[in-house]
């Protein structure tokens, strides 16, 4: 046995050793290289998955076969996928591993190679899982619901205020005693009176108390009123049209 073939053999022996279950020997004619000599595959991953090679979704079949005159010359090699690996990184892996090769002659270099395979696949992918992230997080921006009401002007705004005035006439209409309404309006309650002084409606009858008395008192302040001020109204407006634009956005859904 030549001193070529001595030191083959015991790479051989050694990536058996170390690689196990990731490590056996091929037909020539499986292997995709132009040789009668022995070929081998070692089947390899990322390294963050090489704990569970079975379930890892990148699962590379690095195939080689010892020259003659090896490590003085480049092993033969080929690249396979077994799991999860596009030709065009094929071809950009074999490329680097046989320049690494040519920078390795003179000493044992498989498990070298082998290596640098799982460094690159490691990298490659994990670049690859960050992109698919990241495009995730923009399909669920996309996702979000944008309302989309009528805008608010001072013109739909003023005719809110006037549609709510009403509406908050008509329930204080509701609250207030009949003697309170048929009142001259400058003897009139706010209805904010009425609900200080416990005169709602069903707390004290009008034949309870006479209307003089209810009259006398009376503590009259014309600057009083049941309205909010514009600025209360307008977020009230607001959560309004907001509440309206949800409901809308979710019916179209």
């Amino acid at each position: 046995m030549t001193d070529y073939a001595q030191e083959q053999e015991m790479e051989i022996e050694a990536l058996e050793a170390i690689l196990m279950d990731e490590f056996k020997e091929i037909h020539s004619g499986e292997s995709g290289l132009n040789t009668s000599n022995r070929c081998f595959q070692i089947k390899v991953v990322p390294q963050d998955d090489e704990a569970d090679f079975e379930s890892s979704p990148v699962q590379l079949g690095l195939i080689f076969s010892h020259t003659e005159k090896y490590p003085d010359e480049p092993p033969l090699l080929n690249l396979t996928s077994l799991r999860g690996i596009r030709p065009d990184d094929l071809r950009i892996l074999k490329e680097k591993l046989q320049q690494e090769a040519t920078e390795n002659l003179g000493m044992a270099m498989m498990y070298t190679l082998v290596s640098s395979a799982k460094e690159w696949l490691s990298e490659r992918f994990a670049q690859e899982t960050d992109i698919d992230n990241a495009e995730a997080e923009e399909a669920t921006k996309d996702d979000v619901i944008i309302p989309h009401g009528e805008p608010v002007t001072v013109e739909t705004f003023l005719a809110w205020r006037e549609r709510f005035e009403a509406e908050l006439a008509l329930e204080r209409a509701k609250l207030m005693p009949e003697a309170a309404l048929a009142a001259p309006k400058d003897k009139k309650l706010s209805g904010r009176q009425w609900f200080e002084s416990g005169r709602v409606k069903g707390t004290v009858t009008a034949t309870e108390v006479s209307d003089e008395e209810d009259l006398e008192d009376i503590d009259f302040d014309d600057d009083e009123d049941f309205e909010d001020d514009e600025e209360d109204m307008l977020e009230h407006y607001l959560a309004e049209k907001s509440d309206s634009s949800t409901h809308s956005s979710k019916r179209a859904n």
